[in-house]
């Protein structure tokens, strides 16, 4: 038995990137149908994307079609076009603090906020000296799951 103090639901959201998140559109939004519910555009993370979902209620999966407000800025969110995958925790907070401990590299920034509202943090993709565990080249984004997400899950694994 592990003594991880938390759980990883499932996955939240999955995040691409391009020059022009308008390229995305024909195949996830017409062809896939998946839904547009919303935008989310900040300055300090050089993003302007487009959230579009798939599925409904606590296994919703975000597909959050991406483009860099500047082109020449960091962080580049259009390489690689995959950017970032996002996990459902149940308790981010519990995750980080064991994760840490562990040797696990964080992005800067720590918990905060995300574009949909939910406390996030990011894995880094490479290790460092003093960090030397991160997630193999991917970038990962560990999400805060909201009460209902996590009792959704729950009885889905008990079933």
């Amino acid at each position: 038995m592990s003594d991880r103090p938390f759980r990883v639901l499932g996955v939240q959201q999955v995040a691409l990137g391009a020059l022009n998140k308008d390229d995305f559109k024909p195949f996830w939004l017409d062809i896939l149908g998946l839904s547009l519910t919303g935008n989310y555009k900040a300055e300090s993370e050089n993003v302007d994307e487009d959230i579009a979902v798939a599925g409904s209620g606590p296994f919703k999966v975000e597909f959050d079609l991406m483009q860099p407000i500047d082109a020449e800025k960091k962080p580049a969110v259009h390489n690689p076009t995959l950017n970032h995958i996002g996990l459902w925790i149940d308790d981010l907070h519990a995750a980080v603090d064991w994760m840490t401990a562990k040797g696990v590299r964080f992005t800067p920034g720590g918990i905060r906020k995300g574009a949909s509202g939910f406390d996030v943090c990011f894995v880094h993709p490479k290790g460092s000296e003093e960090t030397p565990i991160a997630a193999g080249g991917v970038l990962v984004e560990l999400v805060q799951a909201p009460p209902e997400v996590v009792d959704a899950f729950t009885r889905f694994a008990n079933a």
